[in-house]
């Protein structure tokens, strides 16, 4: 289906209205009037887009000003930006391949993160032999904090069962959690701790709860001092300014918009209706469905939402998306729809 304007609450399909419960704007920003004003603000300051190296002889302001507001929500000692979530995944991976032999990755991760040699990190059910060893090495784990199809952040208790002879650098992917998860947004990286961890690196595309086109990497003052001379970093162009402009004056609407949010999480789960046939968490904005029915079924009713293959996955994704925008109405008619499905498929 292609579409002639931005899906946000409703979107409109051969002329036909419906609300829509997909995509990733989990705060609502990309329509937000408020937030666009910021936007036309920023673009008055710093144009419509700087195509120049970090590293070049001029350099803009707000690349230090807005990393340091993003390492201080993410509870990091520093902050790099970069101009999207897959390009930071690159330049982490780039960097660790110079020191790192052996890359492994949680099941279902995503592949911004996942060096092309990267090995399961289980098989069988158990962790990959190699990490049960008394090979002395450093390795890399790669793992998304809350993976495309979970709705509760990743466990990490199999750090336990990793031999004490393998200096373990965490490389996480936090892009569907960050501006969402926590009391104020700041995702996950700050609260994954493990004496096993001897390294801890965060990346995250700043597009889906923010709105801002680019993406961050998160880590100690001496990782990002030192991807600051990696040579894909200086040769790229950074982030456009006008985002981290935005993102930096929108801090307050920001978490307006994360409450609004959290309200309609209440709203919809508090009663605790839905079945366990789907798999949602009340803290956190997406319900998930493995039944091939459910898609046409909510489409009848009026309600789009995310349905399409994801390429790590073997099934099609149906991902019911809230956002910050849907109104109580909106929640009503999707909580009666859901509630709906549930007594036609039990019988």
């Amino acid at each position: 289906m292609t579409i002639e304007h931005f899906p946000d609450r409703m979107v409109t399909i051969k002329g036909k209205q419906y609300l829509y419960f997909g995509g990733t704007s989990y705060l609502g920003m990309a329509t937000n009037s408020e937030f666009q004003q910021y936007l036309t603000n920023s673009i008055k300051l710093w144009g419509t887009a700087y195509g120049s190296s970090r590293n070049a002889n001029i350099k803009l302001s707000i690349y230090d000003i807005a990393e340091t507001v993003l390492a201080k929500i993410i509870g990091a000692d520093a902050a790099l930006t970069v101009s999207s979530g897959t390009l930071a995944g690159k330049i982490a991976i780039d960097h660790l391949s110079q020191n790192h032999n052996t890359f492994y990755h949680y099941p279902k991760t995503h592949p911004a993160i996942v060096k092309h040699s990267s090995l399961p990190l289980f098989t069988n059910g158990k962790l990959h032999p190699k990490l049960t060893d008394n090979v002395e090495e450093a390795v890399v784990i790669a793992a998304d904090t809350l993976l495309s199809m979970a709705v509760k952040p990743t466990d990490f208790e199999f750090l336990n069962a990793i031999s004490t002879s393998k200096r373990i650098t965490l490389l996480l992917d936090e892009s569907h959690s960050l501006g969402i998860v926590g009391v104020r947004g700041e995702g996950a990286y700050n609260s994954i701790n493990h004496p096993r961890i001897s390294q801890k690196i965060m990346i995250s595309s700043l597009t889906k709860a923010y709105g801002c086109s680019g993406g961050v990497i998160a880590g100690t003052t001496d990782l990002v001092k030192m991807l600051k001379d990696d040579p894909v970093f200086i040769s790229a162009s950074g982030m456009n300014p006008i985002f981290l402009q935005t993102f930096v004056d929108a801090q307050q609407l920001l978490q307006n918009q994360l409450q609004k949010l959290q309200t309609n999480l209440q709203f919809l789960f508090g009663d605790g209706l839905l079945s366990k046939q789907f798999i949602y968490h009340q803290d956190y904005p997406v319900i998930y469905s493995h039944s091939d029915r459910i898609y046409p079924y909510l489409k009848s009713k009026g309600i789009i939402i995310t349905n399409f293959k994801y390429p790590n996955y073997d099934t099609l994704m149906n991902r019911i998306v809230v956002t910050a925008n849907h109104t109580t109405e909106d929640l009503e008619h999707l909580k009666s729809a859901l509630n709906q499905f549930q007594k036609e498929t039990l019988h």
